[in-house]
């Protein structure tokens, strides 16, 4: 069950997309307005009946927390379906972390991975929870240093600094842009999250010096590479799209395949993995 209260095409097609690969039959709600909760019904109470139709549950919520919560609420049913979040508020994006970390150690690979790796995150760090997750999760490598570059008010939290303290992580929290650029390994543009604004006040924010143009391929380093969650607004020029060290479009596709294997790890806990494997080989 796909339940999506929020817009979305990349994650929501990577998951329907990866659900139909191993033979799954994906149903959908992509607009909670075209539920029950219309007629009042509780989000709970909607994902409760989800469970009784579908064996994993995949959900984007504007709530943070939300997916955790119907997790454990599930987790003491007649019904525990496996809960997977796929955007939580402004807190957390997992599997998006996950489909970052497999395209960073497929490009840098050559390099030894992403250990000793110096990245950059770029734009509006404070609502978007594609960085939290990443952030977050390079906390499990050795010796990744992580520079931060936004404006004040749309830095990073302060408690994915305390996370990266308690790891023992180097990073550095920037307004220069372009001092960073030539110094990294990798870059992880963000567009302005203004949807989590009461009047979408930050688009008075100039983040022009924040852009990711075609001059910055003169000074970025030949084997580095440029990465965005998409979708973008101008934060990275249409002109760097053919430059092979541009690799958002691959992390689109890696989603596709870091889902699908998702699913089969779920399944495989559910002791179901074998049945889907068999229909998909035939």
């Amino acid at each position: 069950m796909l339940y999506f209260a929020q817009p979305s095409t990349r994650t929501f097609l990577s998951f329907y997309s990866s659900s139909q690969i191993l033979g799954m039959m994906p149903a959908e709600v992509r607009d909670a307005a075209t539920s029950s909760e219309v007629k009042g019904e509780t989000p709970e109470d909607t994902v409760r009946t989800f469970s009784s139709y579908a064996d994993v549950i995949v959900m984007r919520h504007p709530v943070g927390g939300f997916a955790e919560r119907i997790a454990w609420m599930l987790s003491n049913t007649d019904r525990p379906v496996p809960v997977v979040n796929a955007g939580s508020g402004k807190d957390q994006h997992p599997t998006q972390a996950l489909l970052d970390v497999y395209t960073l150690q497929r490009s840098l690979e050559q390099r030894g991975g992403i250990d000793g790796k110096k990245i950059a995150f770029v734009g509006d760090l404070a609502r978007g929870r594609t960085v939290r997750s990443l952030a977050w999760l390079l906390t499990q490598y050795q010796g990744v240093k992580q520079y931060f570059v936004a404006p004040e008010s749309l830095q990073i939290g302060e408690d994915i600094r305390e996370a990266l303290r308690q790891a023992k992580l180097d990073f550095e929290i920037t307004e220069d842009f372009d001092r960073v650029v030539p110094d990294v390994d990798a870059i992880y543009m963000t567009r302005i999250q203004d949807e989590w604004g009461r009047r979408r006040e930050s688009r008075s924010i100039d983040t022009s010096q924040f852009h990711f143009t075609a001059d910055h391929l003169a000074v970025l380093k030949p084997d580095a590479i440029v990465m965005h969650p998409l979708p973008r607004r101008k934060e990275i020029a249409p002109e760097v799209d053919g430059d092979p060290r541009a690799k958002y479009w691959r992390q689109v596709r890696n989603g596709m395949w870091v889902r699908a294997t998702l699913f089969l790890y779920i399944f495989e806990r559910e002791g179901e993995v074998d049945r889907y494997y068999e229909d998909l080989v035939g």
